[in-house]
């Protein structure tokens, strides 16, 4: 039986990955979808065991071997990057030397689909890769509007948890984050400074300019406290008008003595709001944790809230660094 350009073209349609033999092997006719995967040669007037390594059955190196092949399942790959592999099967032509194989991809598709940039309409109507492919299409949009959403989630957490503990008015953390952050900075025995900073007379300023100019002050002292902070340190407003910074890995004084005193005299610069002029000053507590684990963060909180009021019995504006000394003195007045 001759085959004609009409059986040719045919079989492009239902195996568009066939290849015809003649009888010294040499591919005469390639599938339109096999020939994709050679896109810079013609498959045809190529040696078949030239252009695919047959790996079982094995030691096959002629047509004849070929022929003997007719009826069982073949295991190919290319011998060209990339070596994809080919599942085939070998039907002698009645009459004539040659032979037709029928070849496909097997569970190398989603590669293959990849590699050569492959769609539906490189596979017969009725093959299964085309349901395949359609699953896994399905399967890829799940799993993307998954991703989205997940992230999506994910993001709405972090934003909830941000704002959680972030403080509205000023930006900065609020109490909930502080006790989240200074445990686990003891627990993890990370040394730092803890300053804590109380406003002088700024009651005034809400009793005599109302509330809004007080909210002006206290996002300008905000400022001032990020200016004076680095990005692994913590900044928290813990209460109306009480603030709170931690140093990582700042145990110094004369550092930590230097910073509240720049944070003392820029707090004391002039506000300004509508036609009035704001203006409040700083008292501010320390105390330091050198790493130990004899400690906890309300100890730690609580040193420095006593080192602050010793710093406004003092006369306000200044800063004092706690010392045990201070407890023995009894409580103070604010």
């Amino acid at each position: 039986m001759t085959v004609t350009d009409d059986m040719l073209h045919m079989l492009d349609v239902l195996c568009p990955m066939h290849v015809q033999l003649d009888g010294q092997g040499v591919i005469t006719h390639a599938g339109p979808t096999l020939q994709k995967l050679y896109p810079d040669m013609s498959l045809a007037g190529q040696p078949f065991l030239t252009v695919f390594e047959l790996s079982r059955p094995k030691r096959i190196t002629d047509m004849d071997g070929l022929i003997r092949t007719a009826g069982q399942k073949l295991h190919l790959r290319k011998r060209t990057a990339p070596q994809t592999g080919l599942k085939g099967v070998l039907v002698p032509m009645p009459s004539e030397n040659g032979a037709m194989v029928n070849l496909g991809f097997g569970i190398s598709i989603l590669d293959a689909v990849s590699d050569y940039d492959l769609n539906a309409a490189d596979f017969a109507a009725t093959d299964l890769t085309i349901e395949m492919l359609y699953l896994v299409e399905a399967k890829s949009a799940a799993m993307e509007a998954s991703r989205k959403l997940n992230l999506r989630l994910q993001g709405a957490m972090i934003a909830a948890e941000e704002q959680a503990f972030t403080d509205t008015l000023t930006g900065l953390k609020n109490r909930r984050a502080l006790e989240h952050i200074l445990p686990r900075m003891v627990n993890d025995c990370t040394a730092f400074g803890l300053m804590q900073v109380d406003l002088d007379f700024f009651k005034e300023v809400n009793d005599t300019r109302g509330h809004a100019a007080g909210d002006a002050v206290l996002q300008h002292v905000a400022r001032v406290l990020v200016e004076s902070s680095r990005e692994e340190d913590c900044v928290a407003r813990v209460g109306g008008d009480e603030f709170v910074l931690v140093f990582n890995g700042t145990t110094d004084l004369d550092i930590l003595g230097r910073i509240a005193d720049r944070i003392i005299s820029e707090i004391e610069t002039p506000v300004p709001f509508q036609d009035a002029i704001c203006k409040v000053s700083a008292s501010v507590g320390i105390s330091v944790y050198q790493g130990s684990n004899d400690t906890d963060m309300d100890t730690l909180l609580a040193e420095a809230d006593t080192a602050l009021y010793a710093s406004k019995h003092a006369g306000r504006s200044t800063y004092t660094v706690f010392d045990p000394q201070l407890k023995e003195s009894g409580p103070l007045a604010s």
